[in-house]
């Protein structure tokens, strides 16, 4: 009996020490390494040393169709109001002109961003956009960014593979009057 027990404590460990966490869920490869994705509800002045990201009229929101086909707005950064800081950097060997992020909150997008620019490979990219107010509460403690599509300088693209659940409703709210 004894031995019988000890080869069957024998045999899990054998098994457990085999176990990756890592081989248990599939290891998404994108394009863009995202090293901090940081929602604010109010923007303060301190913190990394983010950039506001571009937008084509200032003091404006941006309009685009986004890569679930609807008609998406971004808030054009002010300070004090909701903001998204994400640094990341772009991972291939070619140029970046536009990326799309996707802020993820207890499992759900809540929110997008679009950055343009040129993002050249290798190098980090600290930005800063303006978000809505109805992304808060997120009710998490742990918001991340995902590159959901990307523009090259060759006119390439990219769109990810595994896109975020469906999108919160209140995300394509019309932007309340400035």
């Amino acid at each position: 009996m004894i031995k019988i027990a000890a080869r069957l404590l024998a045999a899990v460990l054998l098994c457990a020490g085999s176990f990756s966490p890592a081989l248990a869920q599939p290891t998404i490869e994108h394009p863009v390494k995202v090293t901090t994705c940081d929602p604010r509800q109010n923007a303060v002045a301190y913190g990394p040393a983010w950039t506001p990201a571009y937008y084509p009229y200032a003091g404006n929101p941006w309009y685009w169709n986004d890569v679930y086909g609807y008609r998406y707005w971004q808030p054009s950064y002010v300070q004090n109001n909701p903001t998204l800081g994400i640094d990341y950097t772009n991972q291939t060997s070619k140029v970046m002109k536009q990326i799309e992020f996707g802020l993820i909150a207890n499992g759900n997008l809540v929110a997008e961003v679009r950055d343009v620019g040129t993002f050249s490979p290798g190098i980090e990219i600290k930005h800063e956009f303006g978000i809505s107010p109805n992304v808060f509460p997120l009710q998490t403690g742990l918001p991340h960014c995902v590159p959901l599509r990307i523009t090259f300088e060759d006119g390439t693209h990219w769109r990810n593979p595994h896109l975020p659940g469906h999108p919160r409703r209140q995300m394509y709210a019309t932007p309340p009057p400035q």
